[in-house]
């Protein structure tokens, strides 16, 4: 697949087949869409192309709204090679863009720069200054452009709609599992792991603190989650933390905190990328110390069998 950043220095595509949306999860929904792009570009002897935007317009038009984004666009551009998709355009977002009339968006963008042949869309999709621009107009565009016009139908739109708002609700209520089954994978989250207060190495818990690499992706459900971790291509099984850490301090300090079994190795400063599995239970805060090194054991237990990790006898 390849990616353009640039849309001054677009190719000629060869009866472009474009797509338009920000696919934030690239989900199974997403997913039923692209594969009908990739379809209809292989049956006209054309090139899929998917046109996405950075910043997210939201960002950009509604600053003091949270983002809540569930895929960053390094993610998101893997997810979407991996449905077939030729090309993918990610335009950059600015005002003088989000300016653009509905008219000009079809003239100096779509027509343009891709010269389409098929606009593969969906009949709620809105474009142009104050949203003005849909299928219709498009429509109305297309005979003068010269470009076939394909909707896609309404249940895989809603569907994709439903789930996208459905995962967001799902990571925020802490129900990955339910996240994980309208994704077709795991939710994760990458991040750099932090210095910390090193608490957890004194008492048989040594954690990784992670600091999001994206501050508009979505965070879980405060609590204590079974997880899996990627480090150097590796995968660790594990326990995470997502709280204030209330037997300890009074802060209200937010943090991330991963304990990965069968590993000890100096990650400060590098990057992991936390899988999440399953919430096992609340934060809550502990009588003393020792409390709350009972609960990490049952956690730990509980996070082995769902992880299928194996620790070394000694550990158990």
């Amino acid at each position: 697949m390849a990616i353009f950043h640039n849309i001054s220095n677009l190719p000629a595509f060869t009866n472009a087949v474009l797509t338009i949306g920000t696919f934030d999860g690239v989900h199974k929904g997403h997913r039923a869409i692209l594969r009908e792009v990739v379809t209809h570009a292989r049956n006209v002897n054309g090139e899929s192309v998917l046109i996405t935007f950075e910043p997210h317009p939201r960002k950009l038009l509604f600053p003091d709204q949270p983002l809540g984004i569930i895929t960053p666009l390094a993610e998101k551009l893997q997810l979407i090679t991996e449905t077939g998709i030729q090309h993918v355009v990610v335009a950059p977002f600015t005002l003088d863009f989000a300016r653009l009339s509905a008219s000009e968006y079809i003239r100096d963008f779509l027509v343009e720069k891709f010269q389409p042949h098929t606009i593969i869309i969906g009949y709620d999709h809105k474009f142009g200054n104050d949203r003005k621009g849909d299928i219709k107009l498009l429509e109305n565009y297309s005979a003068n452009y010269q470009y076939e016009l394909i909707e896609i139908p309404a249940q895989l739109i809603d569907e994709a709609t439903v789930s996208s708002t459905k995962i967001r609700n799902a990571i925020t209520g802490g129900k990955l599992e339910e996240a994980t089954q309208m994704l077709g994978r795991p939710y994760s989250l990458k991040g750099t792991v932090m210095h910390g207060n090193k608490l957890g190495r004194t008492i048989g818990y040594p954690t990784a603190n992670l600091k999001p690499a994206d501050p508009d992706q979505i965070i879980p459900a405060i609590g204590v989650y079974a997880i899996k971790a990627i480090y150097n291509s590796t995968t660790y099984g594990g326990m995470l933390s997502i709280g204030y850490n209330p037997t300890v301090t009074d802060k209200r300090e937010l943090k991330i905190e991963a304990n990965l079994f069968n590993f000890d190795q100096d990650i400060y400063d590098q990057t992991l990328e936390i899988q999440f599995l399953k919430k096992i239970r609340d934060e809550q805060k502990f009588a003393s110390i020792e409390a709350l090194k009972e609960q990490l054991h049952l956690d730990r237990e509980e996070c082995l069998k769902i992880t299928g990790e194996i620790l070394p006898n000694s550990q158990t």
